[in-house]
């Protein structure tokens, strides 16, 4: 059976390397080859693209989502989805969530791969059932870690779980580059007894291992892998789209892509990735292999967040102690997997911990979310010491915490009316007010520029 290929270039390929910041002007003139190349889909929105286009490069990212759609005729377009965080960092209310699928899928996303930092499937369940209203394929990706609790059971019977849902797939988001080989065989191998739904892998080679855990995967039933072209792959990216398609050619699993075609879209992005290392936006560090990951669980974004964060504090020297300090912290905080928004919260605490000399000493406002069940619910229940600490006697929530949250649509279209243009807008203030608003100003400004220009150019006297 062959096969497919999810490409991540547009996407988690430019997020792990560059910081997300490759432009749509940067993006536009590749599409048309792409297109051809015969892809399962092209991940290319969602994650943090919709964060970094309104803040770093000022740029609409639901007029991004409409071109990358006009060029890709034959494709389909996926995203990146935090369930109930949508794409930002806190939960928002339902019509809030039913909203933005509904226009994700409008303006042209196909595929919506939705996920939950604590497999706290509770948060998930009002993002599927909204793509499956409009049409979409829901895809629910189990983030995945390692600890005692994570067996093959446990994995398995989520699986079972996510079917009954209503997901079109599954996918196994290994963020952090934790997976290896042999582990990835037997946990496909028990997913497959778990559902019959597709089952995807999306790994990072951070820790060196990901193209040896795709043979392995695709070889015990894997049906679809996300890969990078090559000048954005490797490193904390995914491993290479050319070598897995060479991987396979000839055996059973042959994708049947076009290595010729693959090659020139490559030489398209080379100088891309040449100018990005010469400017400093790529960092040589993140292009290594770096074993250490599979210690300390820690994905390649947030160690470069922890790097940044130190350097502030004038304290890198406490690197080492700060890699120590997150298990134990991820362990008091009910061993969840790390990724976004839980790596920059365990990882943030960590920081403080160790900076302070003493633990817990301070407890940010993140983290005193989490231990109070704003969140949702963790595979282990919080250290109750830790907990009491952050948040006293208040009662911790154990529903799912968006039943806590009333609607809030309304009041995002009240406050955004003075600057909205387009109904998408409300969706952008939604996830993020203040970045929104001076975007807003910012395209206003540009707006207005155009109008002088165009009224001066009509002022001219030309001769006849």
């Amino acid at each position: 059976m062959a096969v497919k290929i999810t490409e991540t270039i547009l996407r988690d390929a430019h997020q792990s390397l560059i910081a997300t910041r490759m432009t749509t002007e940067q993006m536009l003139p590749i599409i048309d080859k792409m297109d051809k190349v015969g892809y399962h889909s092209v991940e290319c929105w969602g994650g943090a693209t919709f964060d970094a286009s309104l803040r770093f490069l000022k740029e609409d990212p639901w007029e991004r989502l409409r071109k990358l759609r006009a060029g890709f005729k034959n494709t389909k377009l996926q995203m990146l989805f935090r369930g109930q965080n949508i794409l930002g960092y806190n939960h928002y209310s339902d019509d809030v969530v039913e909203y933005f699928v509904q226009k994700s899928i409008a303006n042209g996303i196909d595929i919506i791969r939705i996920f939950d930092c604590f497999n706290d499937l509770r948060n998930l369940g009002t993002a599927v059932k909204a793509a499956n209203k409009e049409k979409g394929h829901a895809q629910i990706a189990l983030s995945y870690t390692l600890g005692d609790a994570y067996t093959l059971d446990y994995w398995k019977d989520t699986a079972r779980r996510i079917e009954e849902m209503g997901a079109d797939s599954l996918c196994i988001k290994d963020m952090a580059g934790l997976l290896v080989p042999y582990e990835a065989d037997r946990l496909v191998k028990a997913l497959k007894e778990g559902t019959k739904l597709p089952i995807q892998l999306h790994t990072h080679y951070t820790s060196g291992v990901a193209s040896m855990t795709y043979l392995k995967a695709v070889e015990a039933g894997c049906d679809i892998i996300d890969t990078a072209m090559s000048p954005f792959s490797m490193g904390t990216s995914q491993p290479a789209t050319e070598v897995m398609v060479e991987t396979f050619k000839g055996t059973e699993y042959d994708t049947g892509l076009d290595q010729t075609l693959l090659a020139e879209i490559a030489d398209y992005f080379r100088p891309m990735q040449e100018e990005a290392l010469k400017s400093g936006l790529l960092n040589p560090k993140v292009m290594g292999v770096n074993i250490k990951t599979l210690l300390y669980q820690v994905p390649g974004g947030m160690l470069s967040n922890l790097v940044s964060q130190l350097k502030e504090a004038h304290a890198e020297d406490k690197y080492y102690q700060v890699l120590e300090e997150i298990p134990r912290v991820r362990k008091d905080f009910g061993e969840p997997p790390l990724v976004t928004p839980s790596s920059q919260i365990v990882g943030t605490q960590a920081v403080l911990n160790v900076l302070q000399g003493e633990r817990y000493k301070m407890i940010t406002k993140e983290s005193k979310k989490v231990l109070g069940g704003e969140f949702g619910q963790t595979i282990k229940p919080f250290n109750p010491e830790v907990q009491k600490k952050a948040i006293g006697a208040t009662e911790p929530i154990t529903c799912r915490p968006a039943d806590k949250i009333a609607p809030q649509l309304a009041k995002f279209e009240e406050e955004i009316k003075e600057w909205k243009q387009q109904d998408e807008d409300v969706l952008s203030y939604a996830l993020f007010p203040q970045v929104a608003i001076e975007f807003f100003k910012h395209r206003q400004a540009q707006q207005t520029k155009v109008d002088v220009n165009v009224a001066d150019t009509k002022n001219q006297a030309y001769p006849v």
